[in-house]
């Protein structure tokens, strides 16, 4: 694991009323991951503790808060990554879509506020978290006819309108918290997808599934079948194979993930030693060569397509339709209730060269849901403040 930046031994206990916080070892951190209370939190795979071993050039902390956390009476954990500003021994603490908490505690700061207390203590200038409230959602069938120029998911009245978001978001402002890229459409601050793709599979069965797919993806998965591609989950041994593709896919399709080679292996390696098979990379064959490659992460009840990658020649077989085909289903057969793809552009415009990705996703069926997206806010008084804005620019450079 990486190391901690204060040993569990000497952090001093953080205490308001009847809550404690304190770091607590991975153990203790993953049982109540596992615990009926802290699957109800639904933890994702960016909170688990597997996940600072990802993240190079990052210190983490394992937290939990609670009654006794130390015997394991926990309401709430929290993965912290710290980052260090070049030339000081303050940290700005991240919490990638954590922390793993009671957002509906109507007494947020009985838990928020110790853990500010404790990182102020731990040397951190200013905080990031991601809280996991949804804020709003639409259906695939309601967005497909209400594209064109200019248009944004802004601009269209939601499915559902998430009042426990709602309520999260105007008590984060009152405590002085931003949201990062600002309210409106803005979401170059945001360090994670503020819009996401699910595709709902509690309740359904394999032939709901199908009938949810459009026609035209219907049609893909039957040519991909016909055309004799072949799904296979891979190994370790294939990560070159999709790592190649996908420096294929950020040419053709204009983005830069930025991520090497040895980034994947290690997130490979790290889930899969929590938990073997929580990560898993399909491969899409068709005349023995590997055309599509997608990962698939699961924690408790639900899964992730995290990352796809395809070749540019013979799409027309359409491998990444029958990858993502197999990927539901078999997400479906571990008994997940959502099927989370990830990250999809705010816009409308089917002129807009990011559309292509929201067009494929809503052929599923699933809804766009827009969470809360990333907040920050510096902690104690103007120094840090000043530190703040300078690490802004410093992020900025880079």
């Amino acid at each position: 694991m990486s190391a901690l930046l204060v040993p569990p031994s000497r952090v001093p206990r953080a205490r308001n009323g009847d809550v404690v916080l304190r770091t607590i070892p991975a153990e203790t951190y993953r049982a109540f991951l596992a615990s009926h209370a802290g699957a109800a939190l639904g933890a994702g795979f960016l909170q688990l503790p597997s996940w600072a071993d990802v993240k190079e050039g990052w210190r983490a902390q394992l937290l939990g808060w609670g009654a006794d956390p130390e015997a394991g009476e926990l309401t709430g954990v929290a993965l912290v990554l710290l980052r260090q500003f070049p030339g000081t021994r303050r940290y700005f603490a991240y919490l990638p879509e954590g922390p793993v908490a009671d957002w509906s505690d109507p007494d947020v700061d009985g838990w928020l506020g110790p853990l500010l207390e404790h990182l102020r203590r731990a040397g951190a200038f200013a905080v990031r978290i991601g809280p996991s409230p949804a804020y709003r959602r639409w259906d695939a069938a309601l967005l497909k006819p209400l594209t064109g120029p200019g248009r944004r998911l802004g601009d269209v009245l939601a499915s559902e309108v998430d009042p426990l978001g709602a309520a999260v978001a105007e008590r984060l402002r009152a405590r002085g918290w931003r949201r990062c890229g600002g309210d409106g459409t803005g979401e170059d601050g945001d360090a994670q997808p503020r819009h996401v793709f699910h595709v709902p599979l509690a309740g359904r069965t394999t032939e709901d599934l199908w009938s949810g797919l459009n026609q035209e993806w219907r049609r893909n998965v039957r040519r991909a079948q016909k055309e004799g591609v072949e799904v296979v989950v891979g190994s370790a041994a294939e990560l070159p194979d999709f790592y190649r593709l996908l420096g294929i896919t950020e040419r053709r399709d204009g983005f830069r993930l930025g991520r090497s080679l040895a980034y994947y292996e290690r997130q490979y390696a790290a889930l899969n030693a929590e938990d073997p098979g929580r990560m898993k990379l399909y491969l899409a064959r068709h005349r023995g060569e590997i055309l599509a490659a997608h990962t698939m992460i699961t924690v408790g009840r639900r899964a992730w397509y995290q990352t796809g990658a395809s070749a540019d020649h013979r799409r027309e077989v359409r491998p990444s339709n029958a990858l993502q085909w197999r990927m539901l289903q078999d997400a479906h057969a571990l008994g997940a209730d959502v099927y989370d793809m990830r990250g999809v552009p705010s816009t409308l415009d089917p002129g807009e060269r990011a559309y292509g990705l929201l067009r494929w996703k809503l052929g599923t069926g699933g809804q766009v849901v827009e969470t809360l997206g990333e907040w920050e806010r510096p902690l104690g008084g103007s120094a840090n403040h000043t530190l703040y804005r300078a690490f802004q620019a410093y992020l900025n450079r880079r």
